[in-house]
């Protein structure tokens, strides 16, 4: 599948009712990304929202003069805690057009739509001058680029100097094994995924130097766990929204995630880079 190609049927994928129904009844409508979970029994939602706590404290003091960039935003609930709680701007770019409706209106009804600008778009050609951040922060996004090397230059292409980069990704351990991934792959129309070698690359080439590396391959299976076992807890109500074949095939997904997490074929954590 060529770029654009993969462009185009992320973006149906996310933008339809199926999916848009089975993140926000499951993820608790915020967050569409891993947690991280720290108690037995913990909540999809509890535990996203220590991931955006965790990677808040891996930066420097963010104020109300902080300019944030979120590449592949979703919901927006990372945009909503930053501006809440520091009051700064955040810029969310995301391709999906039906998550951005969500999004927005998330931000009227908590009042923070003066701060949080939602933009539909690729986070491989962002749409904003040199330099305009201090922060460019992304959440189990870049996973789903086959064109990582253009995200990284244009990463640091809109950083201010002495700017941030901090991210989450779903990846593959750096000694996986060829082909084992396949399934997962095909399910995100993708030839490879991502690691923390390969970002460490593509940091380094693109003049950005690693601050911390977070590696938690445990939290991915733990979550996706969570989100099958929180899919098969409310399957009867989903199913009035959500289309019997979506639901099996986002079953059968899940549990190639929590197997290839399990057998250490998978990895994930915070990874955060600074600009000189």
């Amino acid at each position: 599948m060529n770029e654009q190609n993969l462009v185009e049927t992320t973006k149906s994928y996310y933008d339809s009712t199926d999916a848009d129904e089975f993140y926000h009844t499951i993820w608790g409508g915020e967050d569409i990304h891993v947690g991280i979970y720290e108690l037995a029994g913990e909540s999809i939602f509890q535990a996203s929202k220590r991931t955006i706590q965790t990677m808040v404290s891996q930066l420097p003091p963010v104020t109300d003069k902080t300019k944030i960039l979120d590449l592949g935003a979703g919901y927006g609930g990372a945009a909503r805690y930053l501006a809440a709680k520091f009051g700064c701007s955040v810029d969310c770019l995301n391709l999906s057009e039906t998550e951005n409706a969500r999004n927005e209106e998330k931000n009227r009804k908590v009042r923070l739509d003066d701060l949080i600008t939602v933009t539909a778009g690729n986070f491989e050609a962002p749409p904003y001058p040199d330099e305009a951040f201090d922060i460019v922060w992304s959440e189990d996004a870049f996973l789903h680029s086959d064109n990582k090397p253009k995200i990284f230059a244009e990463v640091r292409r809109v950083l201010k100097p002495g700017g941030h980069l901090i991210f989450t990704d779903p990846m593959q351990a750096d000694d996986c094994p060829e082909d084992v991934l396949d399934p997962i792959l095909q399910r995100i129309h993708l030839k490879e995924m991502g690691s923390v070698s390969r970002y460490r690359e593509l940091a380094a080439a693109n003049g950005l130097n690693e601050m911390q590396v977070v590696e938690m391959p445990e939290q991915l299976a733990n979550h996706y766990t969570a989100v099958l076992e929180e899919l098969v807890r409310q399957e009867s109500k989903l199913r009035s929204v959500v289309s019997a074949p979506y639901i099996e095939n986002m079953k059968r997904g899940l549990q190639h995630w929590i197997n290839g997490g399990h057998k250490g074929y998978l990895n994930w954590g915070i990874l955060h880079f600074v600009k000189p």
